[in-house]
């Protein structure tokens, strides 16, 4: 346990493949904490191995929240994250343990940390007849709809980001007041004691471990874990499996590309992932950054990260 008296919710951020999970771990180990998974994707069941999980094994270290709780063709969205997510940080507070939330999503941390509010009207109909004009129309047709009845969330999102556009139109449709009038009021920073790091490593060197752990996530069999979510019946089209790493898989399995560039492809995603996500957390701010270099072992950046969080 840490010498202090009153624990706080330790939040590690970084890219992917900079080692969060597996330094989390670590923590874990030295003071009682329980682990927030602040990632968009590890939500959905049967997405582990494109999705770098913990194992059971680590999961057996520390309880762990927010992992395998929907089914993939169900939508959870940040705003439902955020919501619950304080709720068990403030659960966790009451049993005197640290809240360790782990994660990429920057979304997911904004809508934890700042509020991040989202409309809970919904219509089945409405949604479903959007999402079939998105398919025969294109998403251009309904992002230009929705710039006449909302403007400001037109302007927030990519012509193509079809799943986000249709849920803007669902609730001017529903209620009348677009996304943005309804979320004016609604954000509220959170109030539980929190201290943000960040784990970063020089681009070279992240590069590389991000293409060594695409070779692994292969050697694990990727690719047999997308072709089992297909005869499951899941379609690649759900916003679930909108991910990298399962796009390229399954344009594989579709005959679309070879395999040599469906892992040049899941690479080169996978890297660009990584530095959109910087591009986000540089944006925030109170991050403590710790650069590492790939030889540094998990036990000395946890040391490290105890001593600058004066926890012993």
């Amino acid at each position: 346990m840490s010498s202090s008296a009153n624990p706080f919710a330790i939040i590690l951020v970084g890219p992917t493949g900079v080692g969060k999970t597996a330094i989390a771990l670590e923590l874990a180990k030295h003071v009682s904490a329980e682990i927030v998974s602040a990632d968009s994707r590890q939500v959905y069941r049967y997405m582990d191995i494109g999705t770098a999980k913990p194992t059971l094994a680590g999961r057996a270290v520390a309880p762990h929240h927010f992992i395998d709780i929907c089914n993939l063709d169900q939508v959870y969205s940040a705003g439902e994250f955020g919501e619950r997510a304080r709720v068990v940080i403030a659960e966790i507070f009451v049993k005197r343990k640290w809240p360790l939330v782990v994660g990429g999503s920057g979304l997911y941390l904004r809508a934890l940390l700042e509020g991040f509010f989202e409309a809970k009207a919904s219509n089945r109909k409405i949604q479903e007849e959007l999402k079939r004009r998105a398919r025969e129309e294109g998403s251009l047709a309904l992002h230009a709809e929705l710039a006449e009845v909302d403007p400001a969330s037109a302007a927030r999102l990519h012509p193509n980001d079809a799943h986000r556009i249709v849920r803007a139109l669902e609730i001017f449709y529903i209620s009348g007041k677009t996304a943005s009038e309804l979320s004016q009021h609604q954000s509220e920073p959170a109030k539980f004691p929190h201290r943000l790091i960040g784990l970063n490593m020089s681009r070279a060197e992240l590069y590389q471990r991000l293409n060594r752990r695409v070779d692994k996530m292969l050697e694990a069999g990727l690719v047999e874990e997308c072709n089992l979510l297909l005869e499951m019946g899941y379609l690649p089209e759900l916003n679930a499996l909108q991910s990298v790493g399962y796009q390229e898989v399954f344009q594989y399995l579709c005959n679309e590309i070879s395999y040599p560039a469906m892992v040049d492809l899941i690479k080169q995603h996978t890297r660009n992932y990584a530095k959109r996500q910087m591009t986000w957390f540089r944006k925030m701010t109170g991050i403590r950054w710790f650069d590492i270099r790939i030889e540094d072992s998990v036990e000395k950046i946890a040391e490290l990260l105890l001593i600058e969080l004066n926890i012993s």
